[in-house]
C-alpha cells in the first residue's frame, strides 16, 4: 500500500523550497479536482514555528508537508474539529512507533513526548458565509534528525526516541490514512468521541502546572477546551481564565535557558 493507490488524493514531491504551506496557497492547487492535495519537500528554507519561531529541519531528514481540503460540508464555527483530527491523526501514526502514552498533543494541536516537542501543526482556512471553504494545514513531524541548533525551544526527533532511523515515506502514509479517517468520522458527525479523545490525549492533562498570560506566570490546571478551541485553565485561587490561541504560554520547569527567553523557562 502507498499514497498512490489514493485515488481522490494529488501530490507534489518537492526537494527544496520555502514552505509547503506557502506552495499550496499558490497556483492551481486548490482547483485540483481531487478531494485532497498534498505537498512533500525534503527541505524548506523559510519553515514557520508558533510564536515567529523558524521550524529547523535538516535536509532529507523529517516530514515537512502540507495537506489541502475543501471541508464545505464543516460550519465556520467547526474549525476547531479540524485542528483535533489533525493533531490525533499525527499521534496515531507516531503510536506505531512509540508506546502512545508517551505521546500528548499541547493545546491547541502541537505533539509532545514527555516535555519535547516532536511536531507542530500550522492550519488556515479560507471562509465562505457560514462554511469552511479551504483548509490547508502545514505539518512538521522531526523524525531522523540528530541534533538540533536553531530557535525552536524544545525539540525532539523519533531518532533520539528510539535510538534509530524510521522510513519517512511510511509514517507520511500513516498520518495521511489517519487523517482521512478521522476526517471522514467528522464529516459523518461523530464529533463528541473526538472531543473527549482530544482532552484525553492532552498534554498536562492532569493536575496544577505552570503558566504565563499577559499577566505573568500563574499556576493552574486544564478545566476544559470548549468547541471553539478555547482553553479553560483554572488556577490556584480557583478562578477560571479562559484562553484564545497564543493569549497563554506553557512554562517548563525542566526546559534548559535559551537566549530570548522570558524567564529561562518558557515553551511552546
Amino acid at each position: 500500500m502507498s499514497l498512490d493507490t489514493l485515488g481522490n488524493l494529488y501530490r507534489l514531491r518537492l526537494g527544496t523550497t520555502g514552505s509547503t504551506l506557502s506552495d499550496l496557497r499558490r497556483g492551481d492547487l486548490d482547483k485540483r479536482p481531487e478531494e485532497f492535495v498534498l505537498v512533500t519537500a525534503d527541505h524548506q528554507t523559510a519553515g514557520r514555528g508558533q510564536r515567529g519561531t523558524s521550524w529547523e529541519s535538516a535536509p532529507g531528514m523529517n516530514l515537512l508537508f502540507a495537506l489541502g481540503l475543501r471541508p464545505e460540508t464543516l460550519r465556520a464555527d467547526e474549525q476547531f474539529r479540524l485542528s483535533q483530527l489533525t493533531a490525533l491523526a499525527v499521534a496515531d501514526a507516531l503510536g506505531l512507533y512509540l508506546p502512545a502514552e508517551c505521546i500528548a498533543v499541547k493545546w491547541p494541536n502541537d505533539i509532545y513526548v514527555g516535555d519535547k516537542k516532536i511536531c507542530g501543526i500550522l492550519i488556515e482556512h479560507d471562509l465562505c458565509g457560514t462554511r469552511i471553504a479551504a483548509t490547508r494545514i502545514g505539518i512538521g513531524v522531526n523524525v531522523n534528525q540528530r541534533t538540533f541548533a536553531g530557535d525552536a525551544p524544545n525539540p525532539v526527533s523519533l531518532r533520539q526516541i528510539s535510538g534509530h532511523d524510521t522510513d519517512r515515506e511510511a509514517l507520511l502514509e500513516s498520518i495521511v490514512r489517519f487523517f482521512i479517517r478521522r476526517y471522514r468520522a467528522v464529516c459523518n458527525g461523530e464529533t463528541d468521541a473526538l472531543h473527549a479523545e482530544y482532552c484525553s490525549r492532552l498534554y498536562r492533562r492532569t493536575g496544577f502546572h505552570a503558566y504565563r498570560d499577559a499577566a505573568g506566570p500563574f499556576r493552574a490546571r486544564i478545566a476544559g477546551i470548549g468547541a471553539d478551541g478555547r482553553l479553560a485553565l483554572e488556577d490556584a485561587d480557583g478562578h477560571l481564565r479562559r484562553y484564545a490561541f497564543k493569549e497563554v504560554a506553557a512554562v517548563l520547569p525542566s526546559a534548559p535557558a535559551r537566549p530570548g527567553d522570558k524567564d529561562g523557562r518558557e515553551r511552546d
